[in-house]
């Protein structure tokens, strides 16, 4: 972990960070088999190590994990290896939810305001510190962090305005190659964010919040970020190249 000012702030450490990790992992499971996503082997170290290591250079001290597929292996995972210094909270779906789903379902279990909310299969080493401090000052429901890519063709765009808030989400096009700014799947939303999702049915938060909600509702922070996706067997295969120097 580098010794930067913003490692060293503990900007995370009132805040609760809430991993959806409850996906099938059907794109990755040639190489995984059952073991679920957050646990894919990387280095001789589990996924999770490295994400825990991340949060904590930040001062995480509280993180609920979002699980469903095989959620026992990763209970029996944190009982065999418990974390030092963060408290860990775990909460199974019954079945898939999807991602807003999988917020309502543990929004009692969400205390902060704002909530960080991460995807278990990513991985972006922007300074969450920065991140934090944008959405202070941005005043807004959520904010999401963002990253360029090369090829975007694989994820849905995002488009800003002149101001930095999200004007707009662009669909997935595998015909589009070339360099654009994408959702990296780091959020900051606020508690009266978290509220309306718990008291609705929406089941992607992508599609079914964030593109419903006005213009402006949403800020962005957004940089050049190195930015892994470890849901298929190329990007996996990439991953201990770019968390090699993380943890």
């Amino acid at each position: 972990m580098n010794g930067t000012v913003a490692t060293r702030r503990r900007c995370l450490e009132a805040l609760d960070i809430f991993v959806l990790a409850g996906g099938l992992g059907t794109r990755i499971r040639p190489v995984l088999g059952d073991l679920p996503k957050i646990l894919a082997p990387i280095s001789g170290r589990p996924y999770l190590a490295y994400l825990l290591d991340w949060l904590q250079g930040f001062g995480a001290r509280r993180v609920v994990l979002g699980l469903g597929h095989q959620a026992q292996m990763v209970i029996d995972r944190l009982n065999a290896q418990p974390v030092d210094n963060v408290e860990l909270a775990t909460v199974v779906e019954p079945s898939p939810l999807g991602t807003a789903g999988a917020i309502r379902f543990a929004r009692c279990k969400l205390r902060s305001d704002p909530v960080l909310i991460m995807n278990g299969d990513s991985f972006t080493d922007a300074d969450f510190c920065a991140f934090v401090d944008r959405h202070g000052a941005a005043k807004a429901l959520g904010s999401v962090l963002c990253t360029e890519v090369d090829d975007a063709g694989r994820y849905g765009r995002v488009e800003l305005d002149q101001r930095g808030y999200i004007r707009g989400f662009v669909e997935k096009d595998p015909a589009f190659h070339g360099r654009a700014l994408v959702n990296a799947g780091v959020y900051l939303l606020s508690a009266a964010l978290l509220d309306d999702i718990a008291a609705g049915d929406a089941a992607s938060l992508e599609r079914d919040v964030f593109e419903r909600l006005p213009a402006g509702s949403l800020a962005a922070f957004a940089g050049p970020f190195k930015f892994i996706d470890i849901g298929t067997p190329e990007s996996l295969a990439l991953a201990a190249h770019v968390l090699a120097h993380r943890a």
